[in-house]
């Protein structure tokens, strides 16, 4: 047994604005459930969803500041979670990144700056808990000081440092470290310094012990121009020390046999109650129920990563065929407008519902036919791998995870009966395009159609593999 000490800005169900909360709120469970004794370390923001009590546990003087360290647990588990309180940067409402306008707070730096302090403290054993981790276990940006801080210390834990999408590396102006006030000898081209500014995500690639990312096809692609982000050279350095772990799900919470969120449970043995719900779907979207109309679904953070921009470039010629579709997501008002546009001109094709919600995404996973996610990159993505649990078909590119968890449905693959969905390669609206049509015409076969969504809802993606792997890992540092 291990003691770690998982620090990560979000953890569903207490606080989500993408993935990396589903993870984060999964995987410690599955640690947990593996024998590990682990903690998660979380600021205490004034969103969090908080079910169980909350206890105060101690208090730390961290650069002159009082910073309160309270006790919960994640719902659904015995997984103590502890929470970082300091209201004057937590306690705010809304996203835990940005205001209300779609910014980010402005003082970000010295807020994570603060969460990374706090977190080298509780790894160092001067919080007061009487617990001292063997690992740290670091996630994304906000994070990412935590191994740097820790490098100074003698006695420290292993450290180890999950990038879940190297997109975010959370920049900074070289001068907020007059507030920040970190060592000199951090602060140079081979620590945290990047082109003039300060790189969160480069300190936990260079500082800590091991790096992992979130799929294998996606720990060799940021090792190249394309998706290094200028930190390819950085990568190649230190490919030993980079491992890519698929990410699995929790199969308690997205499972079509016992879901809450859904009007018709259902499984493998009972596919045919999946058109129960894709009739309730319609109408929750105002589309004519039709039975034998495709409902095609894309529940995303409404960016250029993502792929929208591809999709709004064939949205007319798509919807001219026989189809519907369905969209829920946030984010660049630039692809919102357009969207919402769009399905004012094709009433009864088309709905789009802006703004993140957790149970509707169930429901559209269970009532829809095929999935879109046309993703530029994509570090690992998990609505491929709840469509498929949910008999949902995935139209996926060529990238990252989608790469690792979706098995393209052509002659040899129909044989060998692994085929799950349809992938396309090149991230053009001519491709995406050829993949739709491609998806009708394999839906046009219902004997066919039922073999593809059948081999997506056997495929284990649990965390039990990757969990395990993750352990080896802790031992071995």
């Amino acid at each position: 047994m291990k003691k770690i000490l998982f620090v990560t800005s979000e953890v569903h169900p207490l606080i989500k604005t993408g993935g990396l909360a589903d993870v984060c709120g999964s995987l410690p469970k599955a640690l947990a459930q593996l024998g590990q004794d682990i903690r998660i370390l979380l600021p205490n923001y004034s969103a969090l969803k908080r079910e169980a009590d909350v206890f105060y546990k101690s208090t730390v003087r961290i650069n002159g500041i009082d910073v309160n360290l309270l006790e919960t647990r994640l719902p659904g588990s015995e997984v103590i979670v502890w929470l970082v309180d300091y209201q004057p940067f937590y306690g705010f409402p809304g996203n835990p990144y940005l205001d209300a306008a779609g910014q980010p707070w402005p003082n970000n730096a010295e807020r994570f700056t603060l969460f990374c302090r706090a977190a080298t403290e509780v790894a160092m054993d001067r919080a007061y808990l009487d617990w001292q981790p063997d690992i740290v276990h670091g996630n994304d940006w906000q994070s990412g000081l935590v191994p740097a801080l820790l490098s100074l210390e003698t006695g420290r834990p292993a450290t180890l440092f999950t990038i879940h999408n190297m997109a975010y590396q959370g920049l900074f102006a070289k001068s907020v470290n007059v507030t920040l006030d970190l060592p000199e000898q951090l602060c140079s081209v081979n620590g945290i310094e990047f082109h003039g500014l300060l790189s969160f995500l480069k300190s936990g690639l260079v500082y800590s012990d091991r790096i992992t990312t979130v799929s294998p096809t996606y720990a060799q692609e940021i090792q190249t121009h394309e998706f290094g982000y200028g930190l390819e050279g950085l990568l190649q350095h230190r490919q030993d020390a980079l491992i890519g772990i698929l990410n699995g799900i929790d199969t308690g919470h997205w499972n079509p046999e016992t879901d809450p969120h859904i009007p018709a449970p259902f499984n493998s043995q009972k596919l045919h109650k999946k058109q129960l719900n894709k009739a309730a779907l319609q109408e929750r979207f105002l589309l004519p129920v039709e039975k034998k109309t495709p409902v095609f679904a894309l529940i995303s953070r409404l960016v250029e990563q993502k792929g929208i921009d591809l999709v709004l470039d064939c949205l007319d010629e798509m919807l001219a065929l026989p189809l519907h579709f369905v969209v829920l997501g946030d984010g660049d008002k630039k692809f919102e407008r357009p969207l919402m546009a769009a399905a004012k001109r094709h009433v009864g094709k088309m709905a789009v519902k802006i703004g993140y919600d957790e149970a509707l995404s169930h429901f559209i996973e269970a009532g829809s036919d095929i999935f879109l996610m046309p993703s530029r990159f994509e570090p690992c993505g998990l609505n491929q791998i709840y469509s498929q649990r949910y008999g949902t078909v995935p139209i996926v590119r060529k990238t990252g995870g989608l790469a690792d968890t979706v098995t393209d449905t052509v002659p040899t693959s129909l044989a060998d009966f692994t085929a799950t969905g349809i992938v396309f390669n090149d991230a053009n609206p001519d491709t995406l395009m050829e993949a739709i049509k491609r998806a009708l015409v394999a839906y046009s076969q219902p004997k066919l159609w039922r073999q593809i969504q059948l081999q997506g809802m056997a495929k284990e993606y649990s965390w039990a593999d990757s969990a395990a792997q993750y352990v080896r890992l802790y031992q071995h540092l």
